[in-house]
């Protein structure tokens, strides 16, 4: 068992420890269970200034609730929503680069017509 740090008497750095291990290992169960995810990586950060409850960056579920349960909810959302971001990433990617060439066309256009605009005065 392991004995809280020294000037913690309420024995917070237990229960990160805990709740570190606890979310590690829903992670886990969320990878076994769905097959996938198995390039994240999970870090609890309570912070009750932040506007998120939790965010993937760069590989790493980042949970900001400092309740257990919620923290572990957060966790479970955090990882669906990541999973179905990387399902439909093939199809953001093709809209924008439509959309970048829908632009560009509609720019070269609008830049004739204003050219012809100028050419009649």
């Amino acid at each position: 068992m392991e004995k809280p740090v020294m000037g913690d008497p309420r024995g917070r750095n237990k229960r990160k420890v805990g709740l570190d291990a606890r979310l590690d290992g829903e992670l886990k169960r969320l990878e076994d269970l769905l097959g996938v995810g198995h390039e994240l990586r999970v870090a609890w950060c309570p912070s009750s200034e932040s506007k998120l409850s939790g965010e993937v960056k760069d590989g790493v579920v980042y949970i900001y609730e400092s309740d257990e349960a919620r923290a572990v909810n957060v966790l479970r959302h955090e990882v669906i929503d990541y999973l179905v971001s990387q399902a439909i990433e093939p199809y953001r990617s093709v809209t924008n680069k439509l959309i970048q060439l829908l632009n560009e066309v509609a720019y070269r256009k609008k830049e004739d017509v204003v050219e012809a605009l100028v050419r009649l005065l």
